[in-house]
Formats: C-alpha cells, structure tokens, sequence
C-alpha cells in the first residue's frame, strides 16, 4: 500500500513537472507593430548616449496617416505604449529646461505643424489617459513632405544646431524635434 502510494506520488509529480515545462515553452505570437528604439549617438557601440527613444512601429498598410494619427489628437507617437523618451542629460525642447530622466513623449499631428509634448506620466497605453496636467515641455514644429514614402512609422536622431534634432517619419510626412543643450 505504501508503494503504491509513493509510486502515485512520483507519477503525479512526473506529470506536474511535465504540464509545467509544456506551458513554459508557448511563447506569444510576433507583433504586428514590433518595438524599436533609436538613440543618438546612433552606434550602438557607444555607450555614452543623450537621448533615447523606445517606441512600437505601425505600418500603414494601405491606410491613411490620418486615420492612424488624426489631425489635432494627441497622438500616442507609435502604437501600443506611448513612445517613452530617455534623456540622459538636461536638454530643452523650446524654451523649457527638461532635466535628465524618463518621460512619455507624445505628438498632436496637425496640417502644416505638429505638437511635440513631454509628459511625466509612464507606463502609459496609447494616448487613452494623457493627462495634460503632466506635460513638462511642448513645441510646435513645422511638417514637411518627402518623395520617399515610409511604410512603417519611423524615429531617427542626429547631431543639430548645439544638440540632438529627432526626425519622425510615416507616409511622406517629415517632422524634425530640435532637442538643444
């Protein structure tokens, strides 16, 4: 009796090590708007950089950018999350001193400008909660059209006038953010 007790035991904790392993190895399927970041200095060899941003890439996929980040809305600058911004130094964007830390960073799309916005809230989704009573910084900057279209969203930096300009890019459409020292 005492054996066939033990062997249950063993046999039960066979299968329960065995239904954990099974569940352990099912992984989520590939996002259809995958993460990235970019970061300048742009080598990812050098460690020693002053801005960063991670962000989820749409893709149009045979939509409008309006339709995927309308005209005067707050947009969420990507998919999923809202795009979250690392300054590894004090910068400013406009006139306002934005000390070095972790921020969301949204946009407000609009014809011939769009509203770049850094907000203190984290860990948000999409642009449902923006509360802007949380914003530290806004600037309009001037939209322009390229001949390359983009198909999927799209953030570059590179070396600006005294500091670090952010160039956003989706469809044709072209918005530089000028972060300076």
């Amino acid at each position: 009796m005492k054996q066939s007790k033990l062997l249950s035991a063993i046999a039960f904790a066979f299968i329960m090590l065995i239904s954990f392993n099974v569940e352990a190895q099912k992984f989520a399927p590939i996002d259809k708007s995958p993460m990235d970041a970019a970061s300048f200095p742009t080598n990812w060899r050098d460690s020693n950089k002053s801005i960063k941003i991670v962000y989820s890439r749409p893709q149009l996929k045979g939509r409008s950018l309006d339709k995927l980040a309308p005209k005067g809305e707050v947009y969420r600058t990507g998919a999923n999350e809202a795009a979250e911004l690392t300054l590894y130094t004090d910068m400013k964007l406009g006139d306002t001193t934005v000390k070095a830390g972790t921020y969301t960073f949204y946009v407000i799309p609009g014809e011939s400008e769009w509203t770049a916005i850094i907000n203190t809230d984290l860990n948000v989704w999409g642009s449902y909660f923006y509360n802007e009573a949380k914003d530290i910084a806004r600037l309009n900057v001037p939209v322009s059209q390229d001949n390359e279209s983009l198909e999927a969203f799209s953030i570059a930096f590179n070396e600006g006038d005294n500091g670090v300009d952010m160039h956003i890019g989706w469809g044709t459409t072209r918005v530089k953010v000028p972060f300076t020292k």
